[in-house]
């Protein structure tokens, strides 16, 4: 079994991604993607917790578990997301020890698990362990979180093919699943002001993806 290269630190940031296996579509249809940030919800906690089903029942007794990881301490906070037909992006702060790790096994094995039965199939959903890059400075976050929230139109995949955290980082009312503090903030916490550099951020972005594209035409050209 590979060892884990990044080793995870309370209080500290990190870029946390995965596709399918092969390469498929690990989500289909609108049921998949609430159901993934559903999990991402409700498996924010140290406590142990059954499916989705069961935590249903529990909040109506009222259990300690509920939206968020109910009064039990989270695992993470969650800053940026962005799911995609075949792979998902998340922006991730460690709160306790190996909080990402405890948070990243529950979301793979209840999605999987949700996933499998609908579409009848058996195995590993995702392509390996999920991969992980700690984002050590502010300027390398600020960029990933344009980078998460625009991961979709930066692909050029259509509206109804992604979810992303974008409409809570854009819209004045929006409450949401994220701690958007730590990009906001430093924006006066004014959302026009954070949506004008993602739009200097996407257009710089796709530019570059469309670069790269041409430069290894050309190599491959020469090959």
């Amino acid at each position: 079994m590979s060892q884990r290269k990044t080793s995870f630190v309370n209080e500290e940031v990190y870029h946390i991604y995965n596709r399918g296996v092969d390469k498929r579509e690990i989500f289909i249809d609108k049921n998949d993607y609430s159901r993934f940030i559903d999990e991402v919800k409700e498996f924010n906690t140290e406590k142990s917790v059954g499916s989705l089903y069961e935590l249903s029942f529990e909040r109506k007794k009222g259990s300690e578990h509920s939206q968020f990881g109910g009064l039990a301490s989270k695992l993470v906070e969650i800053i940026a997301y962005n799911l995609n037909p075949n792979h998902f992006h998340l922006i991730l702060k460690q709160k306790i020890d190996r909080g990402i790790e405890k948070f990243m096994q529950k979301i793979g094995t209840g999605y999987t698990g949700y996933f499998n039965e609908k579409v009848h199939r058996n195995g590993s959903l995702f392509q390996g362990p999920f991969k992980s890059v700690h984002i050590d400075n502010n300027e390398y976050l600020l960029y990933l979180s344009a980078y998460v929230n625009l991961n979709d139109k930066i692909h050029k995949i259509e509206d109804s093919l992604g979810f992303s955290s974008l409409k809570e980082y854009t819209q004045e009312d929006s409450e949401g699943t994220c701690e958007k503090s730590i990009i906001l903030e430093q924006f006066g916490n004014k959302k026009g002001n954070y949506e004008e550099f993602l739009k200097k951020s996407l257009s710089q972005m796709v530019k570059t993806k469309e670069d790269k594209k041409e430069m290894e035409k050309y190599l491959l050209e020469e090959i």
